[in-house]
């Protein structure tokens, strides 16, 4: 599948689709997450962020598939904020950064990205301070300008991330991008269509040797042979691979959630609709029915 077209976010209220393993939800700013049915099972969270003119849509299925191999794992995927892109002749569209060109000194200028750097930090930080997860298990991943978002991002945070996806992306603003102390470890794991037209795989091979040249010191580049400026079944089994290993399921962690008895009515409900147990919610009138529902539910006795 190609996904690099253009679509636009869905607006308008948040809504959930419910599956065994985990629930999708779509909220009103172009943000889906997808979560474990059970969301005390959580243990890692993955932000994938999307390619220019995309929204957080066209990964969705990426998403829910790495799901249902992952289901101790909380997708979530932002949608860029929609700006003029130099090089597109200055047509809006959902756009990371603005992007003047695809050489090495137009690459230079991408005026907007320090404002999404600090979008995906505060996502990273809301999980970290409202769930307790862990920086290092945690991944950003993404895909063309999205995979350059990440990098420039993931490996200056002020704690290091269990690893950092790219797929068909590259380093924006190499003269303003510095490894963190303590970071230079980070996995980073790139995956490129070796036909890739728009991005192409000399693009991919500076990169690596630009963030190695910073310090990086575990960085991996793949390439697939025919692939253009795309994805496809043999690199997402590979990034799944990846994923697995630097975020394995189990450990001493679990998500800090609020018990259901501190709810109220209104967030009771909100968490019983997420978890897709809205019809086992009929009838109900009582709070303490509602907390029933859901201390059943996180005890999985459903």
């Amino acid at each position: 599948a190609d996904f690099a077209h253009n679509q636009q976010p869905r607006h308008g209220p948040q809504h959930s689709v419910s599956t065994m393993a985990s629930t999708t939800t779509r909220q009103g700013d172009g943000t889906i997450t997808v979560t474990p049915s059970n969301p005390s099972l959580q243990s890692a969270t993955i932000i994938i962020c999307h390619g220019l003119g995309d929204s957080s849509e066209g990964f969705i299925d990426v998403a829910e598939h790495l799901a249902s191999q992952m289901p101790h794992v909380k997708f979530i995927l932002p949608t860029a904020p929609t700006q003029k892109v130099t090089m597109n002749m200055g047509m809006a569209m959902p756009s990371w950064y603005d992007i003047v060109g695809l050489d090495k000194r137009s690459n230079e200028f991408c005026k907007g990205i320090e404002e999404s750097q600090q979008r995906i930090e505060h996502l990273l930080k809301d999980e970290h301070d409202n769930l307790g997860v862990p920086y290092d298990r945690m991944v950003l991943a993404g895909f063309s300008q999205g995979g350059a978002l990440s990098l420039y991002t993931g490996m200056q945070l002020p704690s290091k991330l269990a690893g950092i996806v790219i797929m068909s992306g590259y380093l924006p603003h190499e003269s303003g991008f510095n490894i963190a102390n303590g970071l230079h470890d980070t996995p980073i794991w790139h995956g490129h269509g070796a036909a890739d037209p728009l991005v192409r795989i000399t693009a991919a091979n500076e990169s690596q040797s630009a963030v190695k040249a910073k310090g990086a010191t575990n960085y991996t580049l793949k390439t697939y042979p025919g692939l253009a400026h795309s994805v496809n079944p043999q690199e997402i089994g590979d990034v799944l691979s990846f994923l697995q290993q630097v975020l394995p399921p189990g450990g001493d962690f679990k998500v800090k959630l609020k018990e259901p008895s501190e709810m109220s009515v209104k967030e009771l409900k909100g968490a019983i609709a997420k978890a897709g147990l809205g019809r086992l919610a009929v009838g109900l009138m009582e709070k303490r029915e509602f907390v029933e529902l859901l201390q059943n539910h996180r005890d999985g006795k459903l």
